[in-house]
């Protein structure tokens, strides 16, 4: 594995005014075992580490606010899980898209970078890769805080029946009934959903998620 972006100090020294103080985020690609894995950082990496783990059908993208409200204090680092965001997309037919592999990947990243010991923050799809990296090496792990992430399959509720179906069967129809999920109108139902005032929600969001490749595209 070899690292392909210059690593350089982030964080610039505090004014005497701390409300003064506007952390810059950096947007850099690594090869990960010769995967091109884009990521956001920020903060002193001499900071105590943060690692965000996206989720479906998102990026990091989703961590651009996040990310300059910790980086004051943390050396954060969100990445692009493969096939989202600006990471590539390999063929499925070579590169297993299973949470299992994931997690190898995301391990292979954090050893680039050379983050030994980092507190996770996972959401929804970046969940079960995060919870496998923590299984992997607990004691690399600080912290662990978890944002709409099952760990159980008690937390799966009936919305899961075609994809828990995927999984039993990998057939052409139940892939096929995954399609729905992926259209432009689930995307932003996502965002929009429950929203008290939707006017207030950038439409760039769900347009980006759109854009972005997504395995399950494939």
């Amino acid at each position: 594995m070899s690292h392909t972006s210059t690593q350089t100090e982030i964080a610039k020294q505090r004014p005497a005014d701390a409300s003064l103080f506007v952390p810059t985020t950096a947007y850099r690609t690594i090869a990960v075992d010769g995967l091109n894995v884009f990521y956001r950082e920020a903060g002193n990496p001499k900071a105590p580490a943060v690692l965000l783990l996206h989720g479906f059908p998102t990026s990091s993208h989703m961590y651009r606010e996040l990310i300059p409200a910790l980086a004051d204090r943390y050396h954060v680092v969100a990445p692009d899980l493969p096939g989202f965001g600006f990471t590539e997309t390999p063929d499925r037919k070579t590169f297993k898209y299973t949470f299992d592999h994931l997690a190898e990947v995301m391990e292979g990243f954090t050893e680039v970078l050379g983050l030994s010991r980092f507190a996770l923050y996972v959401f929804d799809y970046g969940a079960p890769v995060g919870f496998r990296l923590a299984l992997r090496h607990p004691e690399r792990i600080t912290a662990l805080i978890s944002q709409n992430g099952n760990a159980y399959e008690e937390g799966l509720s009936d919305g899961w029946n075609p994809i828990q179906a995927y999984w039993k069967d990998p057939s052409p129809e139940n892939r096929s009934a995954l399609r729905a999920f992926l259209t432009p109108e689930t995307t932003q139902w996502q965002y929009t959903h429950g929203a008290a005032d939707p006017e207030r929600l950038s439409p760039d969001v769900w347009t980006l998620d759109l854009c972005a490749a997504c395995p399950a595209r494939q």
